[in-house]
């Protein structure tokens, strides 16, 4: 699963960077390029509810396998489009099917991951989208400086690749007890209002992403790309660590500071833009950001059916790529009148409300596990676990 998802985000992050300078000599504006990834995010986010329910009724192994041909095919065809508002047509269809993509893999990875070591499990997976898109645009621009073409024929092999790896994995596993998906609603309505605890804060990270760059740019501060760097390091140092912290304390104890070291990084990226201050704020963001979604994502599952992970993760998804394309257009808007310094201010502010929404509403939202006619997990207890598997 982890060869699969580095797959996913190397073919992905090859073609985000680089479709809006194909638009731009296709004739298309500079608006019209940076809706690209704008229309994939925002289709894949409205989408994900219902092709996470979806990959839980005709199953997350076909699911993985039906979306890769299917990008795999949209890949080629971006190849021969004349007209970039065709492209930009397509590009919404494409941003379902990578939604049904992310939500499978994330039921079908927690599926297999041991209940009492789920967080950590995630957080290593998750360590394989890291790396995927820490070398994809390089290698991206590279395939491109021979073009288009090209790009988008080594983009479809390997979608091709993925379809393969989804070909030899495992059947889904049937947890002993769970209750049919095919009778449930599509879309879990409970874990997608709570996730907008996801949305307050991945506000932040799209400004992060869009931005960050800009704002070191206009306070001088060489390399660009220095918040970036010193945030994936962070990443990847902590996760490992974070993710058997989370498992043996409790994942909501872990992420409730998580949420605090989130606002106090987007607080000092708002007061101090000088070479310091992007390093401290990234290392603070950082830690908090790359801990919180596994840490999230484990403790909802335990208040899921098992046979409805795709749906979860599905609502999940929905919140935390809204968030993530709110965020960056919302910070373009402020920054052009008030400067970077006010528009992460204003992202630090949406990320200190979701701790309150969060307290407020999980007890509503999260209905206990023995009320789904199962046994109440051990871990839910916040004692570490020993020993069998879900």
């Amino acid at each position: 699963m982890c060869g699969f998802t580095f797959t996913v985000f190397l073919s992905a992050f090859q073609l985000l960077p680089t479709a809006p300078y194909h638009i731009l000599e296709l004739g298309g504006s500079k608006l019209a390029a940076g809706l690209f990834l704008g229309f994939l995010t925002y289709a894949s986010a409205l989408s994900a509810p219902l092709t996470g329910g979806l990959a839980d009724r005709v199953g997350k192994r076909r699911m993985l396998i039906g979306c890769s041909l299917a990008i795999a095919g949209f890949s080629a065809v971006y190849a021969v489009l004349p007209d970039y508002r065709i492209l930009l047509g397509l590009v919404l269809l494409h941003g379902v099917f990578w939604s049904g993509l992310l939500s499978a893999s994330s039921a079908y990875i927690t599926d297999i991951i041991p209940a009492h070591r789920r967080a950590e499990g995630i957080s290593y997976w998750g360590l394989s989208n890291v790396l995927a898109i820490a070398v994809a645009p390089t290698v991206g621009f590279a395939v491109y400086a021979r073009g288009w073409s090209w790009l988008c024929a080594e983009a479809a092999a390997l979608n091709l690749v993925m379809a393969a790896i989804a070909w030899r994995l495992p059947p889904d596993v049937r947890p002993a007890g769970a209750r049919g998906a095919r009778t449930g609603p599509l879309v879990e309505w409970h874990v997608l209002a709570l996730s907008l605890t996801l949305f307050l804060y991945s506000f932040g990270y799209g400004a992060i992403t869009s931005f960050v760059a800009l704002y070191a740019d206009a306070s001088g501060v060489r390399p660009k790309g220095i918040f970036f760097t010193t945030f994936a390091l962070t990443v990847l140092v902590t996760r490992p660590i974070s993710g058997p912290i989370s498992d043996r304390v409790g994942h909501r104890r872990v992420f409730l500071p998580c949420l605090g070291l989130i606002v106090a990084g987007l607080a000092l990226l708002a007061l101090d833009g000088s070479r310091r201050g992007l390093v401290t704020a990234a290392i603070v963001f950082g830690t908090g950001f790359g801990t919180a979604y596994p840490a999230f994502a484990a403790y909802v599952m335990q208040h899921v059916d098992d046979s409805r992970r795709g749906a979860a993760f599905g609502s999940i998804l929905a919140a935390f790529d809204t968030g993530i394309g709110t965020g960056s257009v919302s910070t373009g808007w402020i920054a052009q009148r008030a400067g970077f310094s006010a528009a992460y201010a204003v992202s630090a502010l949406l990320a200190t409300l979701a701790l309150p929404f969060f307290l407020l509403t999980e007890k509503r939202l999260l209905r206990p596990v023995s009320d789904l006619g199962r046994p109440r997990d051990r871990i839910n207890s916040h004692v570490p676990c020993v020993g069998g598997i879900e």
